[in-house]
């Protein structure tokens, strides 16, 4: 009897283990930390939209070089930050672009960092702090999540959407939703100064 009883203490403790482990697996997927994402994507450019009514009339002689309107820019930086590393080793420059459209874009150039389960893209009111101290504090007080990390590595365009106030939201995270931790951030500062 006391064998059998055991063998079953055994059964059990080896299906909890089992659950534990699958448990522990899926929440920290830990096979994401020897696996690159690379994501490169153009700069962002404005769609122009088509003019309504196509001219009909021929056109007339091309204005003087000193008479001709300057085009209006395709882009401007409005803000730009580099990255520096919190709990995981990031590199990468950030840059709050404003397109001839009106929309505005955060991207993200040369981004290395490690890759990890849940990852964001988070615009803070947060002071960006080195160290420790700096880890978790991106989703303390205002922020917005504008989007999910598309890879650990490489360039790539976010949009901003039209309600965020970027004089109040100064700083970026790589931010782990699952762990509450940024991996990564950057101080925004006007590219105008």
């Amino acid at each position: 009897m006391k064998r059998l009883l055991r063998h079953r203490g055994v059964q059990a403790g080896l299906a909890l283990f089992s659950v534990l482990v699958a448990v522990s697996l899926a929440a920290f997927e830990p096979w994401k930390l020897w696996i690159d994402k690379t994501v490169v994507e153009a700069f962002p450019v404005a769609v122009a939209e088509a003019p309504a009514v196509l001219p009909t009339a021929t056109p007339t002689a091309a204005p003087t070089p000193t008479s001709a309107p300057k085009p209006a820019p395709a882009w401007v930086e409005l803000y730009r930050g580099e990255l520096i590393s919190h709990e995981h080793a990031t590199t990468g420059t950030v840059r709050v672009i404003r397109l001839a459209d009106g929309s505005r874009v955060l991207r993200l150039e040369n981004l290395d960092t490690s890759n990890g389960p849940d990852l964001k893209v988070v615009l803070s009111d947060a002071p960006v702090i080195e160290g420790r101290g700096g880890w978790h504090v991106f989703d303390d007080n205002a922020h917005r999540k504008i989007g999910n990390l598309k890879g650990n590595k490489g360039s790539q365009n976010y949009a901003i959407p039209a309600d965020v106030d970027l004089t109040q939201l100064r700083s970026v995270s790589i931010w782990c939703d699952r762990f509450n931790v940024s991996f990564g951030a950057a101080a925004l500062v006007s590219a105008t100064q």
